[in-house]
C-alpha cells in the first residue's frame, strides 16, 4: 500500500451513490473530503436503478417537503454542473378503480395541501392523456402537471464531477473493512488504503446499518426493500412520448415512457438483505398482470428486467444527522425510493448540520425540523454527543 493511497481529510463519506455524491459536493465547499465507494464505480446499486422521476406528490410529508426544496436546484443547477437540463416535461397521472375512489379523494386533499397545482380530472381526460387505459378500469384520476422526468445519471455525475472540482477525492474499490475511533478521529480501513477524519458520513445505502456496526455504532433498524422494474416494447406505430407517468393510487403499479419502450413496475417492496438485487420472475409477472388489467396492452415480451434496493427507516423518512451515541459519526441514509429527487435538499441539510448544527432556512420554512430527520428519533435515551466542527 503506497503513501498516495492513504490520506486524511476533514470528512470521510462512505458510499458513492446519489447520497454520498451529493454530500461530497456540498461538504467539499467547506473542507477536505474523501469519498469511499465499495464498488468499481459509483452508483451501480439503487442510484443506477431509479425510475428517474421528480414528483412532489409521492412519499410522506417529510419526503414531499424535501422534494419541494430540491426543485430549484434541479431546475437551475449551478453553471457548469451539467451540459443539458436535468428535468424534462412528463406529468404524473394517479388513477383509481371504482373501489379506490375514496382513497383518491383523500390523496387529492393531502396532495393539494402542499402542491396546489395538482387537480382532479375526469376519466375521459385521463384516458386521453394515456390512451391505453381501459375505460372500465379508470373511475377517477388526479394530475400533477409539474412532475418531471429526471436525468439521474446527469445529476449523479454532476455531483461527482463538481465535488472533484472542489478538491474531493473519489475512491472506488474502497469497501470499508474496519472503522475505529482513535484520538478524536475515525480511522477507516479499506482495500484502497487507510483513511482518517474527525467526521464520517455514513451514506452507504442498504449497507448503512452494517457500516455503523463496524464502527461500534448501534444500527437503526434500516430495512432495504426490493423494487422491481422492467421494460416492454409497445405496438408498432403507437406514439407514447407525451404520455405522463401513470401511477395507481393504491401503489400497486406504475408505468411511463422510457426510451421508446414502456417502463413498468409492480411497486413491490420486499424486505431484503443488503445485496446486488436482481428481479424475481414472480414480481415481473405480477407487474405484467396489473398492467394488462388496467390497459389494453398485452405483455408478450419483456425487453429487460432489473431490481434495486430502497432502504427505509421505520417511519419512512430519511435519517440525516449526528449519532447521539458516537462523536463524529453522521448518518445520511434511509432515503427509501426518494433519494434522487430529494438529493439536493438532503445534501445541503447534511452540510449545514455538520457546519452549523442547523437546517438550511428554506427547509425550516417548509416545516421541516431536526427531529424529522435525526437518527435520535429512532432510538430512546441520551443527549446527542458533541460533533466536531467543520468550518469553511
Amino acid at each position: 500500500m503506497s503513501a498516495a493511497e492513504t490520506g486524511t481529510a476533514d470528512v470521510l463519506v462512505v458510499g458513492g451513490g446519489i447520497a454520498g455524491a451529493g454530500a461530497a459536493y456540498e461538504l467539499a465547499a467547506l473542507g477536505s473530503v474523501i469519498l469511499l465507494e465499495r464498488e468499481s464505480q459509483c452508483g451501480i446499486h439503487a442510484t443506477g436503478r431509479s425510475a428517474a422521476s421528480f414528483t412532489e406528490n409521492y412519499g410522506n410529508g417529510v419526503i414531499r417537503r424535501l422534494a419541494m426544496a430540491s426543485r430549484a436546484f434541479l431546475t437551475d443547477p449551478p453553471a457548469g454542473f451539467c451540459d443539458h437540463p436535468l428535468l424534462s416535461p412528463r406529468g404524473m397521472l394517479t388513477i383509481a378503480r371504482a373501489d379506490q375512489v375514496a382513497l383518491l379523494a383523500l390523496e387529492l386533499e393531502r396532495a393539494r395541501a402542499l402542491v396546489p397545482t395538482i387537480v382532479a380530472i375526469d376519466p375521459a381526460e385521463a384516458i386521453a392523456r394515456a390512451p391505453v387505459l381501459r375505460p372500465d378500469y379508470v373511475a377517477g384520476a388526479i394530475l400533477e402537471p409539474d412532475a418531471r422526468d429526471l436525468d439521474v445519471n446527469g445529476l449523479h455525475q454532476g455531483f461527482l464531477r463538481a465535488a472533484r472540482a472542489r478538491g474531493a477525492r473519489i475512491l472506488v474499490k474502497a469497501e470499508v473493512e474496519a472503522i475505529a475511533r482513535e484520538g478524536g478521529r475515525w480511522s477507516v480501513t479499506t482495500p484502497a488504503g487507510r483513511f482518517s477524519a474527525p467526521i464520517v458520513v455514513n451514506a452507504a445505502g442498504a449497507w448503512a446499518d452494517a457500516v455503523a456496526e463496524l464502527a461500534g455504532v448501534p444500527a437503526l433498524g434500516l430495512v432495504p426493500k426490493r423494487r422491481t422494474a422492467f421494460n416492454i416494447p409497445v405496438p408498432a406505430g403507437m406514439d407514447i412520448a407525451g404520455w405522463p407517468l401513470v401511477n395507481d393510487v393504491g401503489e400497486e403499479f406504475y408505468f411511463k415512457p422510457d426510451a421508446g419502450q414502456l417502463f413498468v413496475s409492480p411497486a413491490d417492496a420486499t424486505p431484503s438483505p443488503p445485496m446486488d438485487a436482481y428481479p424475481d420472475d414472480l414480481d415481473v409477472a405480477i407487474g405484467a398482470d396489473r398492467l394488462e388489467r388496467a390497459t389494453v396492452l398485452t405483455v408478450g415480451r419483456v425487453s429487460h428486467a432489473w431490481a434495486g434496493l430502497r432502504t427505509f427507516a421505520a417511519d419512512g423518512s430519511p435519517v440525516v444527522g449526528p449519532d447521539e451515541a458516537a462523536e463524529g459519526f453522521f448518518w445520511l441514509a434511509g432515503q427509501g425510493g426518494y433519494g434522487i429527487k430529494t438529493s439536493p435538499a438532503l445534501s445541503r441539510a447534511c452540510a449545514a448540520l455538520i457546519r452549523d448544527r442547523r437546517l438550511p432556512d428554506d427547509l425550516t420554512a417548509l416545516g421541516l425540523s431536526l427531529s424529522d430527520l435525526s437518527p435520535g428519533r429512532l432510538r430512546r435515551g441520551g443527549p446527542a454527543s458533541p460533533q466536531p466542527d467543520l468550518t469553511p
